[in-house]
């Protein structure tokens, strides 16, 4: 297989009636929806810029502005959610979640629009271009923190971006109020995982009250600050967290898999400067993988 022909026959053919029908011929030059995804895939596979596409796929102008549509109208979530669906019906898809974030350093020439500092993102809106771009000062300069709940083969079930500064225990309740995976028959689609899978940046009441609440089980290590605190309390501090080690040893899958992830250079450094359109190349990843686990 071509350098360039990063999809093969059968993965296209499994994604292909997922996307958009393709539009009547009109008179004009039309690109081919294959030729316009595998442009999209090379684009961020090599971290290169848009106008800097091979001509094998089509002026860049196309390439770009079918992932700009296809990330707003939410097409490459569509395609994501239905891979989800098929592999939970095939038994594919281990319910033993982790959650962790990983940062991306933005390229100056993804930070060039005007942004508000500060701004959050709206998590219930995700076709709607954040004030601040996802972007944030952390240590390293400016920077876009992505947020992920994997399966326990460390394969993405959800994907939120946010401000490289952001903590990481505040996205775990919207990251889960998007988990939702149908089964193909009656039934509500399933939206509770068997155990959560978090490090000690996950470590709350709040949060532990939270899964709790959802019946989930909370693998999270307790960190030594909060235990000290709990037992300056005596007895109004409560029982010690219990921890279950063995299952702990599978958080690694989420680190393991945004290694994975970053083999893309173009999502390991931010050259993109919408949000939208980054948030959405990492979905288009998570879609790649999937593929190659299940075809």
């Amino acid at each position: 297989m071509s350098r360039r022909s990063v999809l093969s026959d059968t993965q296209w053919e499994t994604i292909q009636p997922l996307l958009p029908a393709q539009r009547p011929w009109s008179g004009r030059p039309r690109r081919d929806h294959r030729q316009v995804v595998e442009g999209i895939i090379y684009r961020y596979r090599c971290g290169i810029a848009w106008r800097d596409l091979p001509a094998d796929f089509g002026p860049w102008q196309t390439v770009w502005k079918r992932h700009r549509a296809w990330a707003v109208d939410g097409t490459w979530d569509q395609v994501l959610y239905a891979l989800l669906v098929r592999a939970d019906a095939d038994g594919d898809l281990d319910w033993s979640v982790a959650v962790d974030s990983t940062i991306c350093r933005a390229h100056q020439h993804g930070t060039t629009l005007e942004r508000t500092t500060g701004a959050q993102w709206n998590h219930k809106n995700l076709r709607v271009e954040p004030a601040d771009h996802a972007l944030g000062r952390s240590r390293g300069g400016l920077s876009t923190k992505i947020h992920q709940l994997v399966d326990g083969h460390g394969l993405p079930l959800v994907i939120l971006c946010g401000p490289g500064q952001g903590g990481d225990s505040p996205m775990l309740a919207p990251l889960l109020d998007a988990l939702s995976v149908a089964r193909k028959g009656p039934g509500r689609p399933r939206t509770r995982p068997d155990m959560l899978r978090g490090d000690k940046a996950y470590s709350s009441r709040a949060t532990r009250q939270t899964l709790r609440r959802r019946g989930i089980k909370a693998v999270i290590p307790e960190p030594s600050d909060q235990q000290q605190h709990r037992r300056n309390r005596g007895s109004r501090g409560g029982r010690p967290v219990g921890l279950d080690m063995e299952a702990y040893r599978g958080r690694n899958v989420i680190e393991r898999g945004y290694s994975d992830v970053k083999q893309w250079r173009g999502l390991a450094t931010r050259y993109d400067k919408l949000g939208l359109t980054y948030r959405a190349g990492a979905v288009l990843r998570a879609i790649s993988q999937w593929l190659n686990h299940l075809v």
